[in-house]
């Protein structure tokens, strides 16, 4: 309760999504963001960072003095915007000297392939392999051809899962569906409605802003780091196969770099700009999260909304 009157203060760009147990006939609320990160640091959020030694879902030192928490959904465009133009910049500056760590929080709200892709990218990551899935879902024009199961297959093959039946079987466990949910959870709890949305050591930031507003807030947050935290061990969840091979807290040797695509299974010219050509100040665009990803989903794209 208490992060959530924190959350309060950072109002988020773009359409609300309704609860998963909520009608989609509901008005959306549109609301304005903020420039800037929000100065406060709340020791409630900062405790929000996981560091799970060996989370397939993070990348960077578990005992980094900063942690940035992403809330992401891989049919949204400014998060696709974001994966693009600046996250690899920060693991490029900031990840590799150790200063950064990057936790991904899947945040599916746009519908049933939505939910989809969140339990593939989970997947994935039982193989080691969930940053290269979400390059390839990432990729410029990626979101465009949906997120039904032969698609899924696709990614998972272009982001090098070697073991595609354990893969599918990983998709659609139980304890993909619980990650999620815990996921989707914490988010709501924060009082997080839009995506992208993040936390730079307990400092909010909503939507997909310029790279010079996450390296502002990841220097400062360097400047007045958390007090020293205990790197929790990563387990994987009940019934799952363990990953292959856990990581050792750095940037995986293929993960791509704004300027140096991966394997070659990828899209080799990844576009730097959103064809969208809208602010980039802004979280998902109304009229593409709101009037196109809201259509009713493809009963294709596996489990959907319960």
């Amino acid at each position: 309760m208490a992060a959530t009157v924190l959350l309060g203060v950072v109002s988020y760009t773009s359409t609300r999504p309704d609860p998963p147990s909520s009608a989609p006939s509901r008005d959306r609320v549109i609301s304005e963001i903020p420039a800037q990160p929000q100065a406060g640091v709340y020791p409630e959020l900062v405790k929000l960072a996981r560091r799970g030694v060996g989370d397939p879902l993070a990348v960077g030192r578990a005992d980094a003095p900063v942690v940035m928490v992403e809330y992401a959904d891989f049919k949204c465009g400014y998060c696709g915007k974001f994966a693009r133009d600046s996250e690899p910049a920060l693991i490029k500056k900031y990840v590799e000297d150790g200063t950064l760590r990057i936790e991904w929080r899947n945040f599916p709200i746009f519908g049933n392939q939505s939910e989809a892709a969140a339990r593939a990218a989970w997947a994935a990551g039982r193989q080691g392999r969930f940053w290269q899935f979400h390059t390839a879902a990432y990729a410029e024009g990626s979101k465009e051809k949906g997120f039904a199961v032969d698609r899924l297959d696709q990614l998972a093959r272009e982001a090098g899962v070697k073991d595609i039946n354990r893969y599918r079987d990983d998709r659609e466990s139980d304890a993909a569906e619980a990650s999620v949910r815990k996921d989707q959870a914490e988010a709501y709890g924060l009082g997080a409605t839009s995506t992208p949305s993040f936390l730079v050591n307990g400092r909010p930031i909503a939507g997909a802003q310029p790279l010079e507003t996450f390296t502002r807030a990841i220097e400062a947050a360097k400047k007045d780091p958390p007090p020293k935290l205990t790197p929790q061990k990563e387990t994987a969840p009940k019934g799952t196969a363990p990953k292959d091979p856990p990581t050792n807290g750095t940037a995986p040797k293929d993960l791509p770099t704004k300027n140096s695509p991966t394997n070659g299974t990828l899209p080799k010219d990844l576009p730097t700009k959103d064809p969208t050509k809208r602010d980039s100040k802004g979280g998902p665009g109304p009229a593409e999260n709101n009037a196109e990803d809201n259509k009713a989903e493809d009963n294709k794209g596996g489990k959907g909304d319960r």
